[in-house]
């Protein structure tokens, strides 16, 4: 038995792709951040490239074997798959237990580079600043190059006390500043 499609079916099957288009089109003009086709274009052939090295291998694929089944460098395949990623809000909640949540910031905090520490570093810069030309290579012979008084001594050309009361002026010029 011959089915003949309906008048109204042929215009629905026309119109289906347009309106996805129209939706894609607005999705991508009107996102907060924009990604040039070429990225878009290079994350999905990524992301094709990793499924088919997955089914092949039963294993995820490295970085570097999907760049190099691509031809592109791995810092490509890193920042196309970045740029089709959705941004999250550092404020955004990633864990909670009934009670307090946990947002991402609280994971990215950098322990190492603290307020303090900058204001530490800013302050020991400026105090060391002040410091005479003398003073500055003395205390950079003794605790950049490790250098003992005597040898400190040798290389500036005085002698071993002065070397010692010199350091000792000049750290405590630095705990005043």
């Amino acid at each position: 038995m011959l089915v003949r499609p309906r008048q109204g079916s042929f215009q629905l099957q026309t119109l289906i792709p347009m309106i996805a288009g129209e939706i894609r089109r607005y999705l991508r003009d009107n996102s907060s951040i924009r990604v040039s086709r070429s990225m878009r274009d290079t994350a999905y052939r990524v992301l094709q490239a990793k499924e088919k090295l997955t089914a092949e291998k039963q294993c995820e694929p490295d970085m570097g074997e999907i760049a190099k089944e691509l031809g592109i460098t791995r810092q490509e395949v890193y920042f196309a798959l970045d740029a089709i990623s959705e941004p999250v809000s550092i404020y955004e909640p990633v864990f909670s237990d009934g009670g307090e949540s946990i947002c991402v910031m609280d994971q990215i905090r950098d322990m190492r580079n603290t307020d303090d520490e900058w204001i530490e570093q800013i302050s020991l810069a400026e105090a060391v600043s002040a410091l005479g030309a003398r003073e500055k290579q003395i205390l950079a012979l003794r605790f950049y190059d490790g250098k003992t008084q005597m040898e400190v001594a040798a290389e500036v050309g005085i002698s071993q006390a002065q070397v010692s009361r010199l350091e000792k002026n000049a750290i405590g010029q630095i705990k005043k500043a």
